[in-house]
């Protein structure tokens, strides 16, 4: 079934006591010229406060107006927290990131520069990126079910990203030369509502003093298996042995 993000705002009731959603701007085209919906027809609708509600639609036109149904908390987010940080990477494999991240949980997405980054951006070029990479997020969150839309936050420095990062209650550098800590360990005996931060790096990966230096700046340097895993495929690979350590 289809699914849209509202602001609380635009949760309405009417005189009778029905409670009504008005769904605008581009979604709002999407229905009535992409998806051809009609008065008749349900959605759904989830709001900026995590509630989500099954609706059935009664008016068309620049604004789409439906009736609510029935609605509930939602379910569909992980008990922790996750802020992936991920080094700027070649041609298309950050949207793949964005993509896949959003769909095993992340809440944020921060990108930045590493040493070994092919990609590099000024301000203009990051702006104009995160963008393109929100409204990936966006139909990700709608398709697989998220009832937050992940934020791309703007492009930092290694050393910011590293302060950042290093604020979670479990910090992750996931670095390929590690073999002493695991993955498994740093998240033994983790509470649920942890906030975890993941820092992966670029196709080169990381230099050693990087990873001193994130060593040295609180970070909990882990390794992800006796496999070299690519950039695109790491934050995935992460963010999916959260869900199945903390959530599942």
């Amino acid at each position: 079934m289809p699914r849209f993000f509202i602001p609380n705002s635009a949760v309405g009731v009417r005189d009778d006591g029905t409670k009504t959603v008005m769904i605008c701007g581009e979604d709002a085209m999407h229905i009535t010229k992409s998806l051809r919906m009609k008065p008749g027809e349900k959605l759904d609708v989830c709001d900026m406060g995590r509630r989500e509600y099954s609706c059935v639609i009664t008016e068309i036109g620049e604004e789409v107006f439906a009736d609510v149904l029935n609605e509930k908390n939602s379910d569909t987010e992980p008990p922790y927290t996750a802020v992936l940080y991920q080094a700027l990477v070649k041609g298309d494999k950050f949207d793949t990131v964005v993509q896949k991240a959003v769909e095993c949980g992340v809440t944020k997405i921060v990108p930045f520069i590493s040493d070994r980054c092919v990609v590099r951006l000024d301000k203009k070029g990051a702006a104009k990126k995160s963008e393109r990479w929100q409204r990936i997020a966006l139909e990700a969150a709608k398709q697989c079910g998220r009832s937050i839309i992940p934020e791309i936050c703007p492009l930092m420095t290694y050393k910011e990203a590293i302060e950042a990062a290093s604020k979670a209650t479990i910090p992750l550098f996931c670095y390929e030369a590690e073999k002493g800590t695991t993955l498994p360990q740093a998240l033994k005996n983790a509470p649920e509502d942890s906030e975890i931060s993941i820092v992966i790096g670029s196709e080169g990966g990381f230099s050693v003093s990087e990873a001193e230096y994130a060593a040295n700046n609180g970070m909990k340097c882990v390794g992800l298996g006796k496999r070299i895993l690519r950039t695109e495929t790491a934050s995935s690979f992460v963010l999916a042995c959260l869900c199945y350590e903390l959530e599942l």
